[in-house]
């Protein structure tokens, strides 16, 4: 099963019914202005202030410069295809076996790893930002990927709490 929006499955699963409410809810239109406003705020900075900063960097950290904003404009291009997808199903423009198709073209992944920490403290402190902004919601995402396709992340099955609450919900015959 893929670690997609998974709508057309039965009714009474929970990840199902977290799924179709959240992409309807306001939290997820608050998630998606988020993340199409930071898209936006990106798009602006690479293209004006980002080239006067990236034109002023040491030849080293501007190659770091490049190689962090072509990971950021992929992240953030990730990010937009699945909040734009999330947003069609909810609004009946697309079936949830479309959105499967979609999702499977283009995934959220895991964080692409970032330069060394001290290249990194050398970009511009604007950039550093956007890029700190784009990974918290990168991995935002991710979770809810996650509960919406009823999937848990390796890191929560490690999760002894988790492991003693799903225990205790089981025992007292709550489905999770």
């Amino acid at each position: 099963m893929n670690d997609v929006l998974m709508l057309d499955a039965q009714a009474d699963d929970g990840a199902i019914s977290f799924a179709r409410g959240f992409v309807r809810s306001d939290a997820f239109m608050l998630l998606f202005r988020e993340g199409m406003g930071l898209v936006e705020q990106t798009a602006g900075y690479l293209d004006g202030e980002g080239r006067q900063d990236s034109a002023a960097l040491p030849r080293a950290v501007a190659l770091t410069y490049a190689t962090e904003s072509m990971r950021l404009t992929t992240r953030l291009m990730q990010i937009a295809s699945w909040l734009l997808v999330q947003r069609a199903v909810a609004e009946g423009e697309m079936t949830a076996e479309q959105a499967r198709a979609e999702n499977n073209k283009v995934r959220i992944g895991e964080a692409m790893v970032s330069a060394i920490p001290e290249e990194a403290m050398r970009l511009p402190p604007a950039l550093r930002e956007l890029m700190a902004h784009s990974l918290r919601l990168q991995e935002r995402i991710r979770h809810l990927e996650s509960q919406m396709s009823g999937k848990v992340s390796p890191a929560e099955k490690l999760n002894p709490v988790q492991d003693q609450l799903a225990d205790l919900q089981a025992r007292l015959g709550f489905r999770r």
